[in-house]
C-alpha cells in the first residue's frame, strides 16, 4: 500500500492544546470543580486539546437556559424570521468554512477533501435545507357539520416539542449534529448537544456562529463528557428534556431508550448496520468497483452506512475481488492536510484495538486476507497514531463473526452468491437493517431488488447520495423514526389541533 512520506519540519510539528469548554447559554462555561479529559490526535497520540467534562449542574443550567429561551424571545419568534436566522447560521459556517475544516481535521484525522467535499457543505446545508422545509410544508384542515347546522373548522398547527437532547456520533461529528439540530431549530426548539468526547471541536465552534448571528441565548447548547455517570447520562435522564434523538452504537440506543422511558419522552434513533453491496454481473463494472470501495472505505470505514458484506455474482466474482484489491492497496496515509493523503487513521486506539480483534478474529475462523489485516509500517512521526490497514476477506461462512457483526472499520468479506432469491436472504439475514447498495444494468431487477431488502434506504448504482427531503433511517435494530424534510417535523414538533365552531 502507497504510504506517506515524512519531513523533518513534520517531526517538529508541535500541536497547540486547545481548551474547550461547555457551552450553556450563550457562553462558554467550566464545569464545576474543573474537571477536565484530554482527546488526543488518532494521527499521532498527542494530546490535542483539554475539555470541560460536564457534570450534573451544567446539565441542569442548560435545561434551565434551554426552557428560558422557548419562554422567551426564541418562543416568540414567528417562522419568517427563524428561517432567516438559520439562513444566517448556514452563511456563517461557510464564511468560517476553513475553522470547521481544521477543527474536524484535527478530532477525526480524516483527509481535507472528505471535509471540504462532504462533511462541512453538508453539515452548514442542513441548516438551509430545513429552514426551508418548515416553512412550506401544509397541515390539514376540515369543515365538519354540526347539529346546530351552524358548522365548525378543524385546523392543525405545528408546535415545537421542547428542548431536545442531542447524542452525537465521531465519524462524521458536524454532519450528523447539524442534521438534527438544523431542523430542531428550524422547528422552534431549543437543543441540548452532547458531542462525542472524541470530537468536540466543531459543536463548540458553532456556538460561537450562533452568537455571531444573534441567535438567542439558551437555544443552542453543548455539553462535553461521556456516557454512563457523566453528560450523556445525565441528559438522557433529565425530565426537562422533551425528547431525544441519537445516532451510534446499538447498544447505547437500548440504554437511552430506558432512560427515556421515564416520562415517555419521544426518541428518534439512528444506530448500527451490517450493509449488503450487491453486485451483479451485468453491472457497468468499474462503477460497481469505485462504488464499493467508496462504501467500504471511506472516512476510514466508519460510516453508519458502509458495506462490510460484499456479493458479488458468480461470473464476475474473481475478477471484483481483483479489481477491488488494487483500489485498497492504493490508498495513501498521511496527514490530512497534505493534498496527496486519501486515507486517515480510525478515531482512537480503543476503536482500533477493538476493529484490530476481528482482523485476527477473522483469520481464526479461516478467512482468506486478500489485502490487509493489520497496522501500515508508517514513518516515526505518524506511527503512533490509531492506524490500520484497509483490510479485504474472502473465504468465510455466513455465520462467521466478522460477516455477523458490525466491525466500523475499513473492512469486508466478499462472498459469491448465484441466484436473485440467494442473495436478496443473505442481505436480508441480519438483525440490522440500515442500507444496502445494488448494482445492476437490469432496471426491472433493481426495483424489485430495492423493495425486497429490509433496510430504511436502498441505494442502486450508488451509494451515499442523499436527498435531504426524503425519508432516512433504519429497520431492525438499525434504529427507530424517521427523519429528513416533512419526516424531520414529524418528530420535532406536535400537531395541536384546533376546532372552531362557526
Amino acid at each position: 500500500m502507497t504510504q506517506t512520506k515524512s519531513s523533518a519540519s513534520q517531526v517538529s510539528r508541535q500541536i497547540p492544546v486547545r481548551q474547550i469548554e461547555n457551552f450553556i447559554g450563550g457562553e462558554f462555561v467550566t464545569a464545576a470543580g474543573g474537571k477536565r479529559f484530554d482527546k488526543r490526535s488518532p494521527l499521532d497520540n498527542r494530546i490535542i486539546s483539554s475539555i470541560s467534562e460536564a457534570g450534573q449542574a451544567e446539565v441542569d443550567a442548560a435545561v434551565k437556559a434551554a426552557r428560558a429561551a422557548l419562554q422567551g424571545e426564541w418562543g416568540r419568534i414567528p417562522t419568517e424570521k427563524r428561517v432567516a436566522m438559520l439562513h444566517a447560521v448556514a452563511d456563517e459556517i461557510t464564511r468560517r468554512f476553513d475553522e470547521f475544516v481544521e477543527a474536524e481535521m484535527a478530532d477525526t484525522g480524516q483527509p481535507r477533501h472528505v471535509m471540504e467535499q462532504a462533511f462541512i457543505p453538508r453539515g452548514a446545508a442542513n441548516f438551509k435545507i430545513f429552514a426551508d422545509v418548515i416553512k412550506n410544508v401544509p397541515t390539514e384542515a376540515f369543515q365538519m357539520a354540526t347539529p346546530d347546522g351552524e358548522g365548525a373548522l378543524n385546523y392543525a398547527i405545528r408546535v415545537p416539542k421542547g428542548i431536545i437532547g442531542v447524542v452525537c456520533p465521531w465519524n462524521a461529528p458536524f454532519l450528523l449534529m447539524t442534521w438534527k439540530v438544523g431542523p430542531a431549530l428550524a422547528c422552534g426548539n431549543a437543543v441540548i448537544v452532547k458531542p462525542s468526547e472524541e470530537t468536540p471541536n466543531t459543536a463548540t465552534l458553532l456556538g460561537e456562529v450562533m452568537n455571531t448571528v444573534g441567535i438567542p441565548k439558551g437555544v443552542y447548547n453543548v455539553v462535553h463528557g461521556f456516557g454512563p455517570d457523566s453528560a450523556g447520562a445525565f441528559l438522557t435522564e433529565h425530565p426537562g428534556v422533551d425528547a431525544i434523538t441519537f445516532t451510534g452504537e446499538t447498544r447505547t440506543g437500548s440504554a437511552i431508550m430506558k432512560a427515556a422511558s421515564n416520562g415517555l419522552r419521544d426518541v428518534s434513533f439512528e444506530m448500527g448496520g451490517k450493509n449488503a453491496g450487491i453486485v451483479f454481473a451485468d453491472c457497468d463494472f468499474d462503477k460497481a468497483v469505485d462504488g464499493i470501495f467508496r462504501s467500504g472505505f471511506l472516512n476510514s470505514g466508519q460510516v453508519c452506512l458502509g458495506t462490510e458484506r460484499v456479493y458479488v455474482e458468480r461470473p464476475i466474482f474473481e475478477r471484483f475481488v481483483v479489481a477491488l484489491k488494487e483500489k485498497v492497496e492504493g490508498v495513501r496515509f498521511g496527514r490530512p492536510e497534505e493534498h496527496d493523503t486519501t486515507y486517515g487513521p480510525l478515531i482512537s486506539h480503543e476503536h482500533r484495538e477493538k476493529v484490530l480483534s476481528y482482523y485476527k478474529k477473522a483469520v481464526e475462523e479461516g478467512a482468506t486476507v486478500v489485502t490487509g489485516g493489520g497496522v501500515p509500517d508508517l514513518p516515526a512521526e505518524l506511527a503512533e497514531g490509531a492506524w490500520v490497514q484497509p483490510t479485504i476477506w474472502t473465504g468465510l461462512p455466513d455465520d462467521a463473526t466478522v460477516v455477523r457483526e458490525e466491525i466500523f472499520g475499513p473492512c469486508c468479506h466478499i462472498r459469491p452468491f448465484d441466484a436473485e432469491e440467494e442473495v436478496i436472504a443473505l442481505a436480508n439475514d441480519t438483525e440490522y437493517g440500515l442500507s444496502t447498495t445494488i448494482w445492476t444494468s437490469n432496471l426491472a431487477r433493481a426495483h424489485r431488488m430495492a423493495a425486497r431488502i429490509d433496510v430504511g434506504i436502498a441505494w442502486v448504482n450508488s451509494w451515499f447520495l442523499r436527498d435531504l427531503r426524503t425519508a432516512f433511517g433504519g429497520t431492525k435494530q438499525s434504529g427507530i423514526g424517521r427523519e429528513g424534510g416533512v419526516h424531520s417535523l414529524e418528530f420535532y414538533t406536535e400537531l395541536r389541533n384546533i376546532c372552531v365552531k362557526l
